[in-house]
This record gives structure tokens, sequence and C-alpha cells, in this order.
């Protein structure tokens, strides 16, 4: 290179120069056109800001009646057919027990004898312990307002007395539906249990003078449970409710 530029060269930095400022003149420039076109930007950009916050604070909710998927007909067929089956399972030989539990499953189609049975003597051994314990607020949800005041007035009487209770749950051996019912929309079940305690009532200076804190003891009660079927709407709640008790000697 002499430092010389040739006349190619020359040319084509005019024309570069030409066509840089031609690009300046024609990027600068804002038309109306391009006004327009922002201001829809700007404004589809706002519309999708403001559905986006829309969408935030919905909660989609099921519709009044809307039809709830259920299972095919020879899945309901197969269902029933196996609750009937646990049906003559829970009854046993007693014709009696299995028409009650029968006439409840007419009415509620989600009774199961055997889901019963397993929460039966779930709510046996919180009771139990709850009695023993003088827990008033557990009692409660369990029982109804009868049987509830019946506990409690017990239990007073022992707080009263400076009387505690010491046991221990060993466990249920049987469990056995006895009778149910379906009377007027209030279906009843009554299950016998026998069960299996370490018990012993002290005074207020811990002597004992009740049971034997060393010896498992036998017993047995009758306890009967009750539930509103009367209703779609009741029958929403699976909750029973001890309605009344008899022990066994």
């Amino acid at each position: 290179m002499d430092g010389r530029i040739d006349l190619i060269t020359l040319i084509s930095l005019i024309v570069a120069v030409v066509v840089i400022i031609k690009l300046r003149s024609v990027l600068g420039r804002r038309t109306d056109e391009d006004d327009a076109r922002m201001e829809r930007y700007r404004a589809e950009q706002s519309r999708a800001a403001a559905q986006g916050a829309a969408h935030d604070k919905v909660v989609t909710l099921p519709q009044r009646g809307e039809p709830q998927p259920g299972p095919a007909p020879g899945e309901a067929s197969l269902v029933v057919a196996e609750v009937e089956e646990r049906i003559r399972a829970a009854a046993g030989s007693n014709r009696e027990v299995e028409r009650g539990l029968r006439d409840i499953f007419k009415v509620d189609s989600n009774f199961d004898p055997e889901q019963f049975l397993k929460g039966a003597k779930q709510a046996y051994e919180l009771i139990v312990t709850a009695f023993a314990e003088g827990n008033r607020k557990l009692l409660r949800d369990l029982l109804s307002r009868e049987v509830f005041d019946s506990f409690q007035s017990v239990i007073g009487d022992r707080e009263q007395r400076g009387e505690q209770i010491d046991q221990s749950f060993v466990g249920i051996s049987k469990a056995d539906i006895i009778d149910a019912e379906e009377n007027d929309g209030i279906a009843s079940v009554t299950v016998k249990f026998v069960s299996q305690l370490i018990s012993a009532t002290r005074d207020k200076t811990g002597t004992v003078i009740a049971g034997d804190p060393q010896t498992v003891t036998e017993v047995t009660d009758r306890w009967t449970f009750s539930r509103d079927v009367s209703s779609a709407r009741a029958r929403m709640n699976p909750n029973w409710k001890l309605v009344a008790t008899q022990h066994a000697a």
C-alpha cells in the first residue's frame, strides 16, 4: 500500500455514506402510521395484562346441577354386588340384620358395612380412651347430645371426688353388627364389641379403689351408632354418632 486511494475504493465509500444517510432519514422519522401501530400495540398489551390479572382472581366452581362422572353401568353393577356380598357377610345368619343393612344401602348407596365396622372400631377406642381421660371436647364430636350429657355427668362426679382412671386400651377381639335399621331417614346400626382393657381407678391419694393396673380385663359393650340419611344434603355428612350404650357383664 502506497497511501493512495484508488477509484473503486473511493466510489465504495461514497455509496456507503449515501446509504447510511438514507437509512438514518427513514429510521429516525416517525410517521402517523407508526404512531397508530404503537397505540394499537400498547392497547393490546393493556388488554392482555388486564385479562391475566382477572384470570388470577377467578376460582372455577362446579355448575349447579352439573352431572358428575359416575361409574360405567358394568362397574356400578359390580360395586352393588360387592356391597351386597359384604352385607351378607356382616349379617351372617341374622336375616333381620341383613334386611336392615339393605334398607340403609337403598337410601345411601355409599354405605358399606365393612367400612362402617372399621370406623366403628376406631370410634370405640377413641371414646373409651377419651372417657377415661375426661376429654370432653373429643367426646362432644363423637356422641349424641343425650349420651354426651350422661358421660359428662359421670366425668364430673369423678372429678369432684378427685378420682382418676389409669387405663390402657389393649385391643378389640371382636366387633359384630347385631342390629340395623333405617327409619324415617335415620340409619341406626348396633355393634357388639368385645375388647380388652387394663383399667384401674385411683382416689385422690393415688390408692387403687377399683380395677387392677396389672390385669387385662375383657369388656363387652353394645353400642348403637346413628346418622341422618333423609336427604342428599344430609348424606353428604358421613359421620355417625354414638346414640346409645349398653354394658354387658
